[in-house]
């Protein structure tokens, strides 16, 4: 069995641990691989590479490193395939989707290769009588990554093409359940021109994050999985003196007005809710259909769909769903589908029972799409993140009875309204408690050069990722306050000094 290995200072590190945990293909349920799992001795010697390595990456220009960022940018382009096949291999989720996550990603590449624009400072000449001052943004040092399962590509490049461009060098801890895109892209970056030390990727489980977290020279961490997780993150990092931004759960509400196109309303829920299996921050997992009418017609509009679709191995082209990424997960998922039978939603889809026929793949993690009608507010199944093709209707009355219900939940990550009224629309965007909002849009992720962030339990910290956001949140400014002697007085003064 081939074990995927750690990166340090340029190469491939095996670490001082023969442990390791087995890496499965959730298509087939079978192992093929298995993941070092690092000690607190190889993080400290990541970091001391990565400490070598800043004090001539910080100095290097920045037009310099934006170029060695394009070189990767390139490679990605090249071997995009490549890379989409391990997320496919190890996450379970669709070619095609796996190609959407690394298209995004690219996205932030692309972004943090304008870095010397961001990075731009300010001056103001003549702030008194021959005293100028500027103002420059300056790296942290060595910044670390703490990335998820559902995109072992695109989350970390939410994150290290920033920090690589504003002078930071980086350490990426992936998960330990998909961990090869990890190392393509270490290697990739190595091809690129990145100086050796400059990006490494320690594997490992919660030894390795909690070394990252305690470790003095990390300046930084930045993180993305559920919310307890976040919030542990976040308090650790900081009572250990470091800068965090962590990102937590969801549970993304969209609602549908009366006057909404509900074809359009019922494909967006369609992708949203089921896309990627469910695996995602940002899924929609909660309709909000205003009225029974408009309920019951979206219920009706549904249910062919989802008989429709086709869920399969994540390499076959005809599959619209993948399954989930292990087999615990699969049967917490199934959990949650018992639940809500139990407290009296109901179950008009059952995916609990989903075989998969197609030859070699009977034993994968497969659940199928599943569809619940009449929730309420009080049930598991409505509180909690399912993280699964869990789709809960939640029927409301009126407008505003929809918007209190999005207020009331502890997440704020993401948030949809489908409608043809503008004024429904623009009064929806100003006024709802969320940190993303789409209208006629379902996942209303931001491009990069805009920022990715939520609200409320759905995030710890005050920097949201990538964007100018992210150049905030790897930098540090500087404020340098000049006067010349010549032509001044040079006698000492004691009173609180005006510069004028």
């Amino acid at each position: 069995m081939n074990t995927i290995e750690h990166y340090v200072d340029g190469s491939s590190f095996s670490g001082s641990s023969s442990k390791t945990q087995p890496v499965f293909n959730p298509a087939t349920g079978e192992s093929n691989l298995s993941v070092r799992l690092a000690t607190t001795g190889d993080v400290e010697k990541a970091v001391a590479s990565a400490q070598k390595a800043w004090p001539a990456w910080r100095k290097m220009p920045a037009l310099r490193r934006a170029r060695i960022l394009d070189r990767f940018k390139n490679i990605l382009w090249e071997r995009m395939d490549e890379l989409a096949a391990a997320i496919t291999i190890e996450h379970g989720k669709t070619f095609d989707d796996a190609k959407g996550e690394v298209t995004r990603g690219l996205e932030v590449v692309e972004f943090a290769v304008g870095a010397p624009t961001h990075l731009k400072g300010e001056f103001s000449e003549n702030v008194g009588t021959g005293v100028d001052t500027h103002m420059i943004r300056q790296p942290l040092g060595v910044v670390a990554g703490i990335t998820p399962f559902n995109f072992p590509a695109m989350v970390p490049m939410w994150m290290f093409p920033v920090a690589l461009a504003t002078g930071n060098c980086f350490i990426l801890k992936p998960s330990e359940r998909d961990p090869s895109a990890s190392l393509l892209m270490a290697q990739w970056l190595t091809e690129a021109g990145l100086p050796d030390g400059v990006f490494n990727v320690v594997q490992g489980d919660k030894t390795a994050v909690d070394a990252l977290l305690e470790h003095p020279d990390v300046k930084a961490i930045s993180f993305v999985g559920s919310t307890p997780i976040a919030k542990y993150i976040h308090e650790t990092g900081v009572r250990n003196g470091k800068r965090v931004q962590a990102l937590g759960g969801a549970k993304n509400h969209m609602i549908i007005m009366p006057d909404a196109d509900l074809d359009m309303a019922a494909n967006a829920l369609m992708g949203a809710a089921f896309g990627s299996a469910g695996e995602r921050c940002m899924a929609i997992s909660v309709a909000v259909p205003v009225g029974e009418e408009t309920a019951d017609r979206l219920v009706q509009k549904l249910l062919p769909k989802i008989d429709q679709l086709k869920v399969g191995p994540g390499m076959d082209q005809e599959s619209d769903m993948g399954p989930l990424v292990t087999r615990q997960h699969r049967d917490k998922v199934k959990g949650y589908i018992d639940s809500g039978v139990e407290e009296g939603a109901k179950l008009l889809v059952d995916g609990r029972d989903f075989a998969q026929s197609k030859q070699g793949y009977e034993d994968g993690f497969f659940v199928g799409a599943t569809l619940f009608d009449n929730v309420t507010q009080d049930m598991k199944i409505y509180k909690e993140e399912i993280f699964g093709p869990v789709l809960s209707i939640v029927r409301q009355p009126d407008y505003q009875s929809a918007v209190e219900l999005v207020h009331g939940h502890e997440y704020g990550n993401g948030t949809a309204i489908f409608t043809r009224d503008g004024d429904t629309a623009r009064n929806f965007s100003q006024d709802i408690e969320v940190g993303m909002v789409g209208v006629n849009v379902p996942i209303p992720v931001p491009m990069a050069f805009h920022s990715f962030g939520g609200w409320k339990a759905s995030i710890f910290g005050d920097h949201a990722m990538h964007g100018e956001e992210g150049v905030r949140f790897y930098t540090r400014i500087k404020t340098t306050t000049t006067r010349w002697p010549a032509g001044h007085r040079t006698q000492s003064e004691f009173t609180m000094p005006t510069l004028g």
